[in-house]
């Protein structure tokens, strides 16, 4: 497609725009009284009308039923959880007995690595990559150390190479390959947070599954932003947070894929309770721990119902939708903000370098741009102006259109607002 920067060609673009109507489902913060540029979908999605339905909904059942409510809802709250294995398992590439919600991100990933990450003497390496988000890397040093090895020894990073800011496919194989047999698990970000790369996840599970590794993907950045196929590609275990792409609203529920192949393993160890126990038997109190046969059986506590409601809504909006289209959108729309951005460069002499790989199977719904000689200046007359975008240091913005709710004209204001930033 031949892009133009005039607000005509971004107006003819939503008029031919299959998801627009969806735009009108969100709330949109507003700044001198307009409605906002939102670019930040990729750290906390907008509130749809749907959420705030769903859990008044849980609200009025609480009020009316109390207790009863687990029983007696219209959605029982005993298995509301079961309500996502459909359409949770479509959204990543799974089976519905595969994916489960419970917990936030990283107590999932602690929980998970109590099962996945068995270190011997002879096989206990991590391989992760460098600069990973810092809860992942302070969540791996810690289990590390709750082993009694030393995180020197143990944590095996891949690099960058000199210069370049997205990691090559054939260093994270060979260094693979370098660890060999000590190789006891891969936990890797799918897509990396701060350039928005999209790593081969196929390829790289089934290089880790030559030395018997076990493999686990953090999709915080990836669930509902891009195509997955978890189950195909062999992935062990994975885990993502809710409110990013999937809009399920500030620090809540995560969900989570283990493979059917360890289902049944019950060799696997697990950190076991209540909730995760044999459903048909619950309710006998028994003593001894008798997991469910599918991902339900790594949950431990009884579901926060009131924050899965706004999940629940979200997964059923992009159920209706499928992700097919979600992707198609999204690559239209990031590649426009791709076309404005170099555009403004271009018209202001401006050193913009985008950091995000250029080819769309590399990347999803976001752009990090290097501001060289710009810096935070740029980005506090974005946000005055009613740009939400995100800093990152040294002086990244990462900006993230999201096919639900981020409109071609937004991509052509923005590209004006940001033009009188660089000349002001």
């Amino acid at each position: 497609m031949e892009f133009k920067n005039t607000l005509e060609f971004a107006r003819e673009l939503d008029k031919k725009d299959t998801l627009a109507k969806y735009r009108t489902e969100f709330n949109f913060p507003k700044v001198n009284g307009k409605e906002v540029i939102y670019f930040t979908g990729n750290s906390l999605g907008l509130q749809s009308n749907r959420s705030v339905d769903y859990v008044k909904e849980v609200m009025d059942d609480w009020a009316n039923l109390a207790v009863e409510g687990h029983f007696f809802a219209d959605k029982p709250w005993w298995d509301y959880h079961e309500r996502f294995s459909s359409p949770l398992s479509k959204l990543v590439g799974a089976k519905p007995s595969e994916v489960t919600v419970m917990n936030t991100l990283t107590v999932n990933l602690h929980l998970l690595m109590a099962s996945f990450y068995r270190p011997t003497q002879k096989k206990f390496k991590i391989l992760c990559e460098e600069k990973a988000f810092p809860s992942d890397q302070y969540m791996i040093q810690s289990q590390v150390q709750f082993h009694g090895l030393d995180p020197k020894d143990t944590i095996v990073e891949i690099k960058r190479r000199d210069g370049e800011h997205n990691f090559r496919i054939e260093d994270i194989l060979a260094k693979i390959d370098e660890v060999g047999d000590e190789l006891s698990l891969v936990l890797i970000g799918g897509l990396n947070y701060y350039t928005g790369q999209v790593l081969d996840m196929k390829t790289i599970t089934a290089k880790a599954h030559e030395y018997d590794a076990y493999v686990g993907w953090d999709l915080a950045h990836a669930a509902g932003n891009i195509k997955l196929e978890l189950h195909e590609w062999g992935a062990d275990f994975a885990a993502w947070c809710s409110y990013k792409y999937m809009n399920s609203g500030p620090g809540n529920a995560s969900g989570c894929f283990i493979h059917e192949k360890h289902h049944n393993n019950m060799d696997l160890p697990r950190l076991g309770g209540w909730w995760g126990h044999n459903k048909e038997r619950r309710f006998l109190m028994e003593p001894k721990y008798d997991p469910i046969q599918s991902a339900h059986g790594w949950q431990i506590s009884n579901l926060p119902i009131l924050s899965l409601a706004p999940y629940l809504a979200s997964v059923e909006m992009f159920d209706e939708i499928g992700m097919d289209k979600l992707v198609e959108k999204r690559d239209v729309i990031t590649s426009y903000l791709e076309f404005i951005l170099k555009e403004v460069a271009r018209e202001t002499n401006a050193n913009f370098e985008i950091i995000t790989p250029s080819d769309p199977k590399e990347r999803g719904s976001q752009l990090s741009v290097l501001l060289h000689g710009e810096g935070r200046r740029l980005f506090d007359y974005l946000m005055e102006e009613g740009v939400i975008v995100d800093w990152r240091e040294p002086n990244v913005i990462r900006l993230a259109p999201v096919p639900l709710y981020t409109s071609y004209e937004d991509m052509y204001h923005f590209g004006q607002i940001l033009k009188n930033g660089v000349k002001s």
